[in-house]
């Protein structure tokens, strides 16, 4: 009964903080807040708790969330050194104050962008993670997915004001609890009143609340014109921990007031019998950075690197050419090859859809190189009717796979021989793969080949008729 009546007196002073706060309009943005027990999840108060708006520079908790993943999982570290960009120089206030040019690492980025909030620090911990701000964003969209923060989409690291770069108070409020369980380890960044930031010492632009409110650790502060004064806030007591979250604050003090109330309500409403459930980590999608391949073009290739071709083989159809430095030296060296064993006669034209029979001719026949923006395919027609098949790799490009497969080709291996080179795609976790086969063998010549390529340390697996 005590209790009950506790919840209702907290009710009605949030309702009448509410009238206040909301009085004549002079709230800055539109209003939302969640309060959550974080122990166990569960929401004890919310108002437009999904609706989407600007979350200003809570983002750069997610900013954070995706750089303590790139350190887990080895992509960067502490102490990695950064060149400061333009781009990231020249973002506005807040900020540490970084030169382009300069370097600085990891530690000092991370430590600016949570404590001080600076933009420069933010992108810059963007642009060593992925090379770019933009793809970058993507990245932290997809890791907001994976997480199950549905509602919110980011379009750059510091959160200053952009179309489309949104988010909720549930998801932002889940988003604290994440950071807190997922990264223990940096969690006590958000309660650090001050901190060195490598360029100078910074104060913690939430220092307020962690000094007036008893058992505060943390989390975000965030204001910009459009999004008002927002904050994720989390304090414990006992066990018992608590986070609120509110957006649209029309002063930082008031936003404060409002928190501290939240808090108050969220540790008067926890059920301290609950268990505690963890959340469980997940490991977000994270897009494969594009291999850049060189390839030294000076003319026609004067010497083949391809070893001469087995009599009798099957013939062979060049379809249409992709324009790349790599895919011209590797057509120029197959020409090279052919014309040195082929007879100098008049050669036939065949169609992209053509393939010449074994039994027609056991000469190497040469397809024209037709003008189409579809990458160039190197084909052998199947002179068997046995459906075992070897796969050679899964790759994230069209390319890398028809490359694999012409040098697996060329590698001499007997059982090879007039079997049909094949590409196709599969979905994996999201992202497409391209699977390169050979197929047309029997079930013999599948086992001897692999058992060839894993003696020279090439992937290969045996694959069944129907798989």
């Amino acid at each position: 009964m005590l209790r009950q009546i506790h919840h209702w007196l907290s009710a009605v002073l949030v309702s009448l903080f509410m009238g206040v706060f909301m009085a004549n309009g002079s709230y800055a943005a539109p209003y939302a807040a969640v309060v959550m027990d974080a122990r166990t999840g569960q929401v004890l108060h919310s108002r437009n708790a999904d609706t989407r708006l600007h979350p200003a520079s809570l983002t750069k908790m997610m900013t954070l969330y995706v750089v303590f993943q790139a350190i887990e999982r080895g992509e960067i570290s502490l102490e990695t050194k950064v060149r400061i960009s333009r781009n990231a120089a020249n973002e506005q206030p807040s900020k540490l104050g970084l030169k382009a040019g300069q370097r600085i690492a990891i530690k000092y980025l991370i430590r600016g962008a949570a404590v001080k909030s600076a933009n420069d620090a933010a992108t810059a911990l963007g642009e060593a993670v992925s090379g770019s701000e933009a793809a970058f964003a993507r990245r932290m969209t997809v890791t907001a997915r994976r997480l199950g923060m549905n509602h919110s989409t980011f379009k750059n690291a510091h959160g200053l004001t952009r179309s489309g770069h949104l988010s909720t108070a549930r998801d932002m409020t889940f988003l604290g609890r994440r950071l807190f369980y997922d990264y223990p380890k940096f969690y006590n960044l958000f309660s650090r009143r001050s901190t060195d930031a490598g360029v100078r010492k910074v104060s913690n632009t939430n220092r307020k609340l962690l000094a007036s409110y008893r058992g505060a650790d943390g989390i975000k502060t965030g204001f910009t014109n459009a999004a008002g004064f927002n904050l994720v806030a989390s304090a414990e007591r006992g066990n018992k921990r608590v986070i609120a979250t509110v957006f649209g604050g029309r002063t930082s003090a008031s936003r404060n007031a409002r928190v501290a109330q939240l808090l108050d309500m969220g540790f008067q409403r926890v059920n301290p019998q609950l268990a505690e459930s963890r959340p469980v980590k997940v490991t977000p999608v994270v897009p494969n950075k594009p291999k850049t391949i060189k390839v030294a073009v000076s003319g026609a290739v004067r010497k083949s690197p391809i070893p001469k071709l087995r009599p009798k083989i099957a013939p062979v159809v060049v379809a249409a050419i992709d324009k790349s430095e790599v895919e011209r030296a590797i057509d120029l060296a197959i020409k090279e090859e052919i014309l040195a064993v082929q007879p100098q006669t008049t050669k036939p034209v065949l169609r992209e859809a053509e393939v010449v029979p074994v039994a027609l001719t056991p000469q190497i026949v040469v397809a024209e190189l037709q003008t189409s923006n579809e990458p160039r395919i190197i084909s052998r027609k199947s002179t068997s009717g046995n459906a075992w098949a070897v796969q050679v790799g899964a790759f994230g490009s069209k390319f890398e796979a028809e490359k694999t497969l012409l040098k697996t080709a060329l590698s001499n291996l007997g059982p090879l021989d007039g079997a049909e080179r094949r590409i196709s795609h599969v979905t994996v976790n999201g992202a497409r793969m391209y699977r390169a086969r050979f197929v047309g063998l029997s079930q013999a010549d599948a086992n001897k080949t692999c058992s060839r390529l894993r003696a020279r340390s090439h992937t290969c697996l045996t694959v069944s008729p129907g798989s």
